[in-house]
């Protein structure tokens, strides 16, 4: 049986694959960009929880990242396009079906990557707060 923290992430990976743009979790950076752009989640960190007593619980605001990348020369408007329809899924269901007490996602800071012998990259990395709690530490 999958972890809190786990089937959390598993959710924010399948929302972000109902999106036009490609998403992968954990992968390393493709070698081909697709035109719809790119989307990597990265599980991130949980940090230190607040920890309360009876029940005890241990509260967490995990940060988890998006690498989003589009590539090609209309780049700036699909950018554009992707992180809007990022934010408006996550605003559809702040709690992933029940699964987080909210979610909310950073603004991306965008930078143009150069590539040798085709068209720049543009990129940003997305934060996402994921506000949840479990009752163990390890799950």
């Amino acid at each position: 049986m999958p972890t809190p923290r786990e089937t959390i992430l598993t959710a924010l990976h399948a929302r972000l694959s109902a999106l036009p743009a490609t998403a992968l979790r954990g992968e390393v950076l493709p070698e081909r960009v697709p035109a719809e752009g790119l989307l990597i989640l990265r599980d991130g960190e949980p940090g230190e929880p607040e920890v309360t007593l009876s029940p005890l619980a241990y509260h967490y605001q995990h940060r988890a990242e998006i690498e989003a990348v589009v590539q090609g020369t209309d780049r700036d408007a699909v950018f554009d396009t992707m992180t809007a329809s990022i934010g408006t899924a996550l605003a559809a269901d702040r709690t992933l079906g029940g699964l987080c007490d909210w979610v909310e996602a950073e603004a991306p800071r965008p930078v143009d990557l150069p590539v040798e012998g085709a068209a720049s990259l543009k990129a940003a990395t997305i934060a996402v707060v994921l506000h949840y709690f479990t009752a163990d530490a390890l799950t």
